[in-house]
């Protein structure tokens, strides 16, 4: 009970620290809405529905996979602001472990990026995306969990990053391909070979495409766009969580023991 108390208290004090940040959320909240309101129906309009696949659906399952994986993999850069301000430090001699810190500052994240994917679902329900009462219910816990998993990647990346002016310049050069490897929105199962393989170690790719395995699977009068199948893509997201997780908590502690 005490590691769980100390999880509910990290996560709290993340998702506090947003709502008392305008500037970020208004951010946040920018540029995924408005790649879902001008994107989706700009390409829809120009290029209709290639192979019956309506595009803004498309773009819209592909943006709210993106937006919480990338918001909660962004989010981990509150550890080393921790850092920075000797945080962590005190909470590294409190007696809980190292893995349910971890934990909290994931959860927390994943907890931030929410709101982001609720606002994306609205706007998506405002352009026309169908939008049933049991595709709400399956996608809201599938972000959630697709946010932890962005979380895991995160710690992974920022383990070893000694400054968050590091991390700022790190982290475009690794999401921002990912917007095209992951098929966010894009098809990716015609790429080139050198494409098709950098694609296949996309972390994103894999919540990009089992959202959209959830959202499909619940609208059986839509065309499909082509993805792996849903155990797949859930099995590759089960091994790299666990790889992700483990590797970064224990880059993350020797790191702050070398301190």
């Amino acid at each position: 009970m005490s590691e769980l108390a100390a999880i509910a208290v990290i996560a709290h004090r993340d998702f506090v620290k947003l709502l008392r940040d305008r500037l970020r959320i208004i951010a946040d909240f920018a540029l995924p809405l408005t790649l879902v309101l001008l994107l989706g129906p700009s390409l829809q309009s120009g290029f209709g529905s290639p192979g019956g696949v309506d595009l803004t659906t498309f773009i819209f399952t592909g943006v709210l996979a993106q937006t919480v994986w990338q918001s909660a993999a962004l989010g981990l850069i509150s550890l080393i602001s921790d850092r920075e301000e000797d945080f962590s430090q005190e909470i590294f001699v409190s007696p809980i472990s190292r893995y349910s810190i971890v934990a909290g500052k994931i959860i927390g994240e994943s907890l931030v990026a929410l709101p982001q994917a609720l606002a994306i679902l609205f706007v998506g329900f405002l352009i026309g995306v169908p939008l049933s009462v049991v595709t709400l219910l399956a996608l809201l816990p599938v972000v959630l969990a697709m946010a932890i998993y962005g979380g895991a990647f995160g710690i992974l990346v920022l383990s070893n990053i000694s400054s968050q002016r590091t991390a700022n310049q790190i982290f475009p050069f690794i999401m921002l391909p990912q917007f095209f490897l992951a098929g966010v929105f894009n098809p990716i199962h015609d790429l080139p070979p050198a494409l098709a393989v950098l694609s296949a170690i996309s972390p994103m790719r894999y919540a990009v495409e089992f959202v959209r395995n959830v959202y499909y699977g619940t609208q059986p009068g839509l065309v499909v766009p082509e993805t792996a199948s849903m155990p797949f893509n859930l099995a590759v997201i089960g091994a790299t969580f666990a790889a992700f997780i483990l590797a970064g908590t224990v880059l993350f502690v020797r790191a702050e023991r070398n301190r």
